[in-house]
């Protein structure tokens, strides 16, 4: 849960490195380091805070090292501080090495080594890797081996890079469950965990796989297995640009991407509805027709905000289609024994494609036989490589911290899987025509919502001040009231829940009174009588009743304080139009009470450990 970048080249590295770092920040900004090496020294320096704290030590215009290594983390072992930060060195500080992951056993190898004589100054287990590298390179005075003995004899996950002082011309890297690719430039190399940090001086990469490294030298590159054979990687080219990962004169990351939504989701459909047929086109499930007409039930496993979209997409599959759908926290499927049968389908939901419980709980249901897909965003990606098939969301890179447009994205695309679904089933061609027709409306439909921000502004500031938020919904909408209460505690650190609004009565209603904002989904359906009467519940104890409302309902405005309208749309789309008044309400929030929105506190964009 950390950005890593390491340069071999004709340029500055210290350069490439802290502008690397910047691209990344958002995977972790605990604390900041880098390595560099000249004249047979590796200089290191390392700061607690954001990537502008190691800058500020680093006179760049002195700098003229040509290989180096940088990492900005997110804390797992020890304190966010100084001696904390990478990189890490050996005992004779010969060997430094960033380290994206969890080394598992390294309480019993640091006892170890401390027994032969090894001190520690950190209290992370990437120190004792460095130092177990560094010991077994004393022992054998071959680098590559010594890497490649230290990680077979290591229990647990790593995307990790090597400097070698007695090594001006090569850089080492490696990869087990943390992902790691490399960018082959003009006689240079750019290796990182995140594409964001090549970028910009290459798109051409090799992505490397679980338990391989690369011997990166000025000459070239080779690549091969942890125990030694050697492997072909393919050079795969990175589909985005540089200007989507700036912000494009938005205040920040998240504000620009909430507006992105009409483009992003236009680009999950495009070219996969087949409107006149009333069907879809998914090209990355071509291969496994057979398996999905053979569905006897679907399993949605994902984390966090891909959680909240699985079960929206359980609501449209089960009600297109008729197929039983179960939707499983990743966290919880992989440390269970799951019931998985022939005929079921698997559907992993990740927008990095690296999360770790999402991977485990794939490799999880492979193991047991059954069909895995996956929904991602990042191309290239390890759940995109595992699974058997899959769609990607085409949301384009997302560096805000709080997901919103892989979440609509991840949305549009299951309704693209449970009109495919349907199709094979129950759906009718008219149906289905008169859903993707919809679907084709839902962009300027967002857009109309976006005349709405400043009323949206208006009361995140009236209500900036709550110590607690309750979001209510019923049927579609429930997912949207859990996704709306996480957005909001993540940015703007307010304790929020979202429940089923019938659930309400149930012990949330305990705490409400007249400093409790309740954020109700309020649109006009089969059920709108019943939140009415929730609403009505809410406002005899005193509420403050926020409600999103169908563009047209003036009933709403006679029991709500504050009403944002939404265009009308089909109940299955309803939550891709109804989450955008949420992302907005949590963005003006965390923009009233100064957070940092795109960088919150104790959270990382990818969440690559358990």
């Amino acid at each position: 849960m950390c950005g890593i970048v390491g340069y071999l080249g004709k340029s500055s590295a210290a350069n490439i490195l802290i502008n690397g770092l910047k691209r990344m920040e958002y995977r972790g900004y605990d604390s900041a380091g880098m390595a560099v090496l000249n004249d047979g020294i590796i200089k290191t320096t390392k700061k607690k805070g954001k990537v502008s704290e190691l800058e500020r030590l680093v006179d760049l215009s002195k700098e003229n090292s040509t290989i180096g290594i940088a990492h900005t983390r997110w804390a797992t072992h020890g304190f966010p501080n100084d001696i904390n930060a990478h990189p890490h060195s050996d005992q004779a500080n010969k060997i430094t090495i960033v380290h994206n992951g969890i080394i598992e056993n390294y309480t019993a190898i640091k006892k170890k080594l401390t027994l032969d004589g090894y001190q520690f100054k950190s209290e992370t287990d990437t120190e004792v890797l460095a130092v177990f590298i560094g010991a077994l390179y004393e022992r054998f005075g071959d680098l590559e081996y010594a890497v490649r003995f230290a990680l077979s004899e290591v229990d647990g996950t790593f995307g990790m890079l090597v400097l070698s002082a007695d090594h001006p011309d090569m850089l080492i890297a490696a990869r087990r469950g943390s992902p790691l690719l490399i960018g082959i430039g003009d006689d240079e190399f750019v290796a990182a965990s995140d594409a964001a940090a090549v970028i910009q001086y290459t798109k051409q990469v090799i992505y490397l796989n679980d338990n391989e490294i690369a011997i990166i030298t000025r000459d070239g590159y080779h690549t091969k297995t942890i125990s030694n054979e050697d492997t072909i990687s393919k050079i795969e080219q990175i589909e985005f640009d540089l200007e989507q990962i700036e912000k494009g004169g938005f205040e920040h990351f998240m504000l620009k991407e909430i507006f992105e939504q009409p483009e992003t989701i236009q680009n999950a459909f495009r070219g996969r509805l087949l409107v006149d047929e009333g069907d879809v086109k998914l090209g990355g499930l071509r291969q496994i027709q057979e398996q999905l007409r053979s569905a006897e039930r679907i399993i949605i496993t994902a984390c966090g905000t891909s959680w909240h979209a699985g079960l929206v997409g359980e609501y449209m599959i089960e009600h297109l289609a008729n197929i039983p759908v179960e939707v499983e926290y990743a966290s919880e499927f992989r440390y269970r024994n799951p019931v998985i049968k022939k005929n079921d389908i698997v559907l992993a939901i990740s927008q990095s494609g690296e999360t770790a419980d999402t991977m485990a709980a794939v490799r999880e249901a492979k193991q047991k036989g059954a069909t895995v897909l996956g929904i991602v965003n990042v191309v290239g990606s390890s759940i995109a490589r595992y699974t058997s098939a899959g769609v990607y969301t085409h949301a384009g890179p997302e560096i805000g911290v709080a997901s919103t447009k892989a979440f609509t994205s991840q949305l549009t695309v299951l309704s693209l899987i449970a009109i495919m679904f349907g199709r094979m089933n129950t759906l009718s061609k008219y149906e289905g025509i008169k859903i993707a027709k919809e679907l084709l409306n839902i962009p300027d439909k967002i857009k109309k919502i976006f005349e709405s921000a400043d009323k949206i502004q208006q009361i995140a500031k009236q209500h900036a001040k709550a110590k607690n938020f309750l979001y209510l919904g019923r049927g579609y909408n429930f997912p949207v009231a859990l996704e709306g209460a996480l957005k909001l505690k993540e940015i703007s650190y307010i304790h929020a829940e979202g429940y089923p609004a019938a659930e309400m009565k149930h012990g949330p209603i305990a705490l409400i009174d007249e400093n409790m904002p309740v954020v109700f989904i309020a649109t006009q359906d089969e059920i709108y009588e019943k939140i009415i009467s929730n609403i009505e519940e809410v406002k005899a104890r005193k509420g403050k009743i926020i409600a999103i409302a169908t563009e047209g309902d003036t009933r709403i405005e006679s029991v709500a304080d504050n009403v944002i309208y939404i265009p009308e749309t089909l109940p299955m789309l309803t939550p891709i139009l109804s989450v955008i008044p949420f992302q907005l309400l949590a963005y003006y929030t965390a923009l009233e009470l100064d957070c940092d929105i795109d960088k919150p506190r104790n959270l990382a964009k990818s969440v690559t450990v358990e």
